[in-house]
């Protein structure tokens, strides 16, 4: 273990521990993480004593700022690349309507006692008479080894007494693609409504972590499996389940929604392009009808389902800003590329998506390449093929046309002073034809061209140039 004391932050305070003669000891994530083979920035630090009275040593050794929280007892302090919080040794108890603790000064095995998970209850002594000793009472080690999530004490009592544990469980094993204990599988199924205690904003953070580990699928599932997601989600699980009529069914798109999810992690971290991946479908139940000789439809889910993200984000406390808006425009237009995919590619479909998509038109690509989730070999090869066939295609039509972003090559104010009108709707009418002419192919998306045709339409409804001077 000394060699993962290495930092010069670890000599220090086992000097400190040492003259003040307190036991002082590394745990939780850093130490979890050093078995994990993972760089940890983060050090906890529990005193058998006053977490915070130590920790203004520290810091004065360090010649530091210390940051001070009393009201929950800890201190922090950052040195160099690091980040170290201290707390004195605690034992909890808690009261039915709240994941808040009862705290009391306790010993080191208290403090583990309380740690969420074994691989979380992992300790390292920091005193010099016994530095670098590892202190794994509830076998962490070995769940490590495992690949399991398990509780030090009954898990029952340990998602009761904290809900927020049953999310974190959940997300250390999509993470880390571990598997979660049995008995704690059945605790958070007999516990799963004290989530309700929880506020929005600690489920949604830990629900994003969820979505951003390497496959969210693991997740999702055991937050369905539990009945958490149920809860939390309920959108997201109308999505399972198959109907069938006259032996024609769907398929299953909770289960096609995890599979976009985990393929768009394959080419990009961005939390909000994978949130596009969890919500393209999510108003296809909404939109399910079956028509007698053709089969399941869900006509319009993509309008429907745009109009529900801001619903959904304001219900999960996300961010109602450009982070939502860019996830409204990918569910709105997420059919677009497949449909240019299956038809003949017209530069005039090609210029209305680059449009309508602007600076997301990659953004939504990726997402339409998730989105093919058939197993059939065939039309993998044939989706994938189509695909750059529109992806090429939006390159050539954009470097010719220019119209992502597209900005009107004249005016409002150029066609009231060409005509010497005032603002209405014949300024409207010239605008949006101007638009539509442009994206169609009838003119260049040059100013000149626009001018003349400017002119043309103008002189069809009555106006006359008045201030030709452009």
């Amino acid at each position: 273990m000394k060699n993962h004391l290495k930092h010069p932050v670890f000599s220090i305070i086992s000097k400190l521990a040492g003259k003040s003669n307190l036991q002082v000891y590394a745990i939780g994530g850093f130490v979890r993480d050093i078995f994990l083979s993972r760089s940890s920035k983060d050090i906890d630090i529990v005193v058998l004593g006053n977490g915070i009275d130590f920790a203004e040593q520290v810091a004065a050794a360090l010649k530091v700022k210390l940051s001070v929280f009393k009201s929950f007892g800890t201190a922090m302090l950052r040195y160099h690349d690091i980040e170290v919080e201290f707390v004195g040794a605690r034992k909890e108890s808690y009261r039915a309507d709240s994941r808040k603790p009862i705290v009391e000064n306790g010993t080191l095995d208290d403090d583990q006692k309380r740690r969420d998970f074994t691989i979380n209850a992992l300790a390292i002594a920091l005193h010099p008479d016994n530095f670098g000793q590892l202190i794994d009472p509830f076998e962490g080690i070995v769940d490590l080894e495992n690949k399991l999530i398990r509780t030090p004490l009954d898990p029952a009592e340990t998602f009761s007494d904290d809900p927020l544990r049953m999310m974190r469980a959940v997300r250390f094993a999509s993470q880390l693609n571990f598997e979660i204990a049995a008995d704690a599988i059945e605790a958070i199924k007999l516990n799963k409504e004290r989530i309700k205690i929880v506020s929005q904003e600690r489920i949604t953070d830990e629900l994003n972590k969820i979505i951003l580990s390497p496959k969210p699928s693991i997740g999702f599932n055991y937050l369905f499996d539990t009945g958490l997601l149920h809860i939390i989600f309920p959108q997201m699980t109308n999505l399972y389940g198959v109907e069938y009529i006259n032996g024609k069914g769907h398929k299953d798109n909770f289960y096609h929604t995890l599979q976009v999810l985990d393929n768009i992690t394959i080419d990009t971290a961005d939390l909000w392009l994978r949130w596009a991946a969890i919500l393209h479908d999510i108003a296809k139940p909404a939109t399910k009808r079956f028509e007698p000789g053709h089969g399941w439809t869900f006509h319009g889910h993509e309008d429907r389902g745009a109009r529900m993200v801001p619903k959904i984000f304001a219900q999960l406390k996300l961010p109602l800003n450009e982070h939502m808006k860019l996830v409204q425009k990918l569910v709105q237009l997420h059919l677009r590329p497949i449909v240019l995919a299956q038809d003949v590619i017209t530069d005039s479909a090609v210029r209305r998506l680059l449009f309508e998509a602007g600076d997301d038109t990659e953004s939504l690509m990726m997402l339409c390449k998730a989105d093919v989730t058939t197993k059939n070999e065939y039309k993998v090869k044939k989706y994938r093929n189509n695909f750059e066939l529109v992806q090429q295609k939006l390159k050539d039509v954009e470097e010719r046309d220019r119209v992502r972003n597209w900005q009107p090559p004249i005016t409002g104010t150029d066609i009231m002073q060409l005509f010497g009108i005032k603002e209405g709707r014949e300024v409207g009418i010239i605008k949006n034809q101007i638009r539509e002419a442009i994206l169609e192919g009838d003119i260049a998306n040059t100013r000149e061209a626009a001018i003349a045709f400017t002119i043309a339409k103008g002189t069809e409804i009555g106006l006359k140039v008045v201030a030709n001077t452009f």
